[in-house]
C-alpha cells in the first residue's frame, strides 16, 4: 500500500513529470530523425510543437491580470510615499540596485559565454528568422518611448503590452496609496486577484509536460541530439556560473555593511534557503524567513515592511535569469541584440519583473512577455522548461539570500536590531 502511495506521488510530482516528458519527447524525436525522411521529420515537428503552442498560450493568458494585479498591491503597500519617507527610499534604491546588479550579471554572462550560440533551430525557419532580426535592428529609442505610454488600458490588456500595462498598474497603485483606508477595498479585491491568478499558474503549469514532451520530440525530430544535449548542459553551467557571480557579490555587500554578524545571518537563512531550493519556491519559506530575521535582531515593523515589498521588488535571482534566459533564446534564434537594444530590455526587465511573486517558474512568466516586446520567438522558453527547474532551485535560494540581506541591512541602517 505504502508503495503504491509513494507511486503516485511520484508521479503527481510535476519535475518528475516533466523528467518523463523530457526523456519520452527526446525519445520520440530521435527515433523519428533516425526513420524517416526530413519531409515527414519536419511534417512531424510541426504537429509536435502544436503541444508547446498550446502550453505557451495558456501561460500569456495570465501574464496581464498577474503583472496589474501584484504590482498595484505591491505599490499599495508602501502606503503614502512620502509618509513612509527613509525607510522606504533606502529599500527602493536598495531594491532596483541589486536588481540592476543582477540584470547586468545574467547579460554579461550569457554575452561572454554564449550558450545559445551552436544551436541551429529549423521551426522558425530561415526567412522568419531573418525578418525578426529585421524588425528588431530597427527598434529605436524613439519607438521604445513612444510604446511605453498606453492609448488604452483595455487595449494594452487585450494585447498583453505588458509594459503599458506596467505603466498604468504604476499610476493606479499611487493613487490607491494616496488615498489611504478609502482605496482599501479595492486592493484587497487585487490583492485576492492577485492569489486567484498565481493559483491558477500552478493550474497551466500542470500542462507543462506535454508542452515539454511537445516541444522536445519536435526539435529532436530536426536536429542531432548530440548537439541538443551539449547545448542543455552548457546552458546550465553558463547559468550557474552567473549565479555564482550573484552569490559574491551578495555576501561581500552583506560583509561590508554586517560585519562579523553576517556569519549568523547566514546561520539562520541557511534552513529557509535550503527549503525554498528544495520547493523552487522563495514564498514557501516566506513566515520561516520572517521569523528567523527576527531572532538575528531586526525589528518587527522593519521586518514586516521590508519582506512583502522584497517579494515583489526583490528577487535577484529571478531578475540575473530573466536577461540570460531572453538572451538565450535570442541567440539561438540567431537573432543579435546590439548592445542597445540589451539595456533597453534591461531597463524593460527592471519594471516588468517587479511585482511577480516568487512562486516556482514565475520567471518564466516574464521571460515569455520580454520575448514577445522583442520580437523573439515566445515558443523558445518551452527549449529551455526542461531545465528550468534545475535553475529555479538556484535562484529561489539566491532570491531568499537577497531579501534577507536587504532586510537586514535597512534593519541596522535605521537602528532597528539588536545583535542577540
Amino acid at each position: 500500500m505504502s508503495g503504491t502511495t509513494t507511486r503516485k506521488g511520484l508521479l503527481s510530482n510535476l519535475t518528475f513529470q516533466i523528467f518523463i516528458a523530457m526523456v519520452a519527447g527526446a525519445a520520440v524525436g530521435i527515433y523519428l530523425f533516425a526513420h524517416f525522411s526530413e519531409e515527414t521529420c519536419k511534417d512531424a515537428s510541426t504537429y509536435l510543437k502544436l503541444l508547446a503552442t498550446i502550453f505557451i498560450r495558456l501561460v500569456q493568458m495570465i501574464i496581464a491580470p498577474l503583472v496589474f494585479s501584484t504590482l498595484v498591491v505591491g505599490i499599495a503597500k508602501l502606503g503614502d510615499i512620502r509618509s513612509v519617507g527613509r525607510i522606504g527610499g533606502r529599500a527602493l534604491a536598495w531594491f532596483f540596485t541589486a536588481s540592476f546588479l543582477s540584470l547586468l550579471i545574467g547579460m554579461f554572462w550569457v554575452n561572454t559565454l554564449q550558450p545559445g550560440a551552436g544551436l541551429q533551430i529549423e521551426g522558425a525557419g530561415k526567412e522568419a528568422v531573418e525578418e525578426i532580426a529585421g524588425t528588431t535592428e530597427s527598434f529605436s529609442a524613439q519607438t521604445f518611448i513612444e510604446h511605453i505610454f498606453p492609448k488604452s488600458v483595455v487595449q494594452a490588456m487585450a494585447t498583453n503590452e505588458i509594459l503599458q500595462i506596467v505603466i498604468f498598474a504604476i499610476f493606479f497603485g499611487l493613487a490607491a496609496a494616496s488615498l489611504g483606508s478609502y482605496a482599501k477595498p479595492v486592493i484587497g479585491v487585487l490583492e485576492r486577484l492577485s492569489h486567484i491568478i498565481l493559483k491558477m499558474v500552478g493550474y497551466v503549469m500542470k500542462f507543462a509536460p506535454l508542452g515539454v514532451f511537445g516541444a522536445i520530440a519536435g526539435v529532436f525530430a530536426v536536429l542531432d541530439a548530440g548537439t541538443l544535449v551539449k547545448t542543455y548542459l552548457t546552458y546550465l553551467g553558463s547559468f550557474l556560473v552567473g549565479i555564482a557571480t550573484l552569490w559574491v557579490l551578495l555576501l561581500a555587500v552583506g560583509a561590508l555593511f554586517l560585519g562579523r554578524r553576517m556569519g549568523d545571518l547566514l546561520k539562520r537563512i541557511t534552513s529557509p534557503i535550503a527549503i525554498a531550493f528544495g520547493t523552487t519556491s522563495s514564498e514557501a519559506v516566506f513566515p520561516k524567513l520572517t521569523e528567523e530575521l527576527e531572532r538575528f535582531g531586526v525589528k518587527e515593523r522593519i521586518v514586516s515592511f521590508m519582506l512583502p515589498l522584497g517579494y515583489s521588488f526583490n528577487l535577484d535571482g529571478s531578475m540575473m535569469y530573466m536577461t540570460f534566459a531572453s538572451i538565450f533564446i535570442a541567440q539561438v534564434y540567431h537573432i543579435h541584440l546590439d548592445l542597445t537594444t540589451q539595456l533597453t530590455m534591461l531597463f524593460v526587465l527592471m519594471l516588468t519583473s517587479k511585482g511577480i511573486a516568487g512562486v516556482p517558474r514565475a520567471s518564466l512568466v516574464v521571460v515569455a512577455a520580454t520575448c514577445g516586446m522583442f520580437d523573439i520567438p515566445v515558443e523558445g522558453i518551452a527549449l529551455i522548461l526542461p531545465i528550468d527547474h534545475f535553475c529555479d532551485m538556484f535562484r529561489s535560494g539566491t532570491n531568499v539570500l537577497g531579501n534577507a540581506l536587504a532586510t537586514s541591512v535597512i534593519g541596522k541602517w535605521e537602528g532597528e536590531d539588536n545583535p542577540n
